[in-house]
């Protein structure tokens, strides 16, 4: 059976959320750049693999998926390694809900309005847009509180066991965590504080949110 190929930029958040998912499972893969900022957009070819132009994109063995949660899910699934969904139902549904609340009400204040605007913007010389930096920022205070939370007592956010609940979370908190101001707002949260540092011991986190 071929390895698996995962499509999409080493920037992305979501790529790096598959990405971070292989390697908990020890799968060799095959990775494709692709820059969908590039001008003109991603190339036409790729459009067969996410038809929305998004990434990343996923194939093995004459399977294709987009959308990371379902690429994440397929991963865990299909290749022996630790199991990185939690067994109970319950627990299962808040692993869920943790990856809903990300997606939903994580991503675009903490990496766009915060990290862009905040670090990469003025690392290209180019003018943070303030408004943008305030309302990101308290709207990513919310979503910690809530992150804050759902967090069960142990290591990880559903407790003895990594899940991806944690994986999906890594890289978001990667980008926040280089603004000054998202650096201080997981410090408020003892509890995302401590997970925050234990996700940055671990190997895949070094090789796949540090290495590029």
């Amino acid at each position: 059976m071929a390895a698996p190929r995962l499509l999409g930029a080493s920037y992305s958040v979501y790529v790096r959320i598959a990405r971070l998912t292989l390697a908990e499972k020890r799968v060799e893969y095959e990775h494709v750049p692709v820059d969908v900022f590039a001008t003109g957009g991603p190339p036409a070819w790729y459009l067969e693999h996410q038809p929305f132009g998004r990434i990343p994109a996923f194939e093995h063995d004459g399977l294709r998926l987009h959308e990371t949660a379902a690429i994440a899910r397929y991963v865990d699934e299909a290749f022996d390694g630790p199991a990185l969904q939690p067994a109970d139902v319950r627990l299962r549904a808040t692993m869920t809900q943790i990856v809903c609340v990300l997606d939903s009400y994580g991503y675009r204040p903490m990496v766009w309005d915060v990290y862009v605007e905040r670090v990469s913007k003025p690392n290209k010389g180019e003018a943070a847009n303030e408004a943008l930096v305030a309302s990101g920022l308290s709207k990513s205070r919310i979503c910690l509180a809530t992150l804050a939370k759902l967090k069960a007592p142990g290591d990880w956010f559903l407790g003895a066991q990594l899940t991806l609940a944690d994986l999906h979370a890594a890289p978001m908190f990667a980008y926040f965590a280089k603004a000054p101001e998202g650096a201080a707002m997981i410090a408020e949260f003892a509890t995302l504080a401590d997970w925050w540092e234990r996700v940055q011991a671990r190997s895949s986190f070094a090789a796949v949110c540090q290495a590029d």
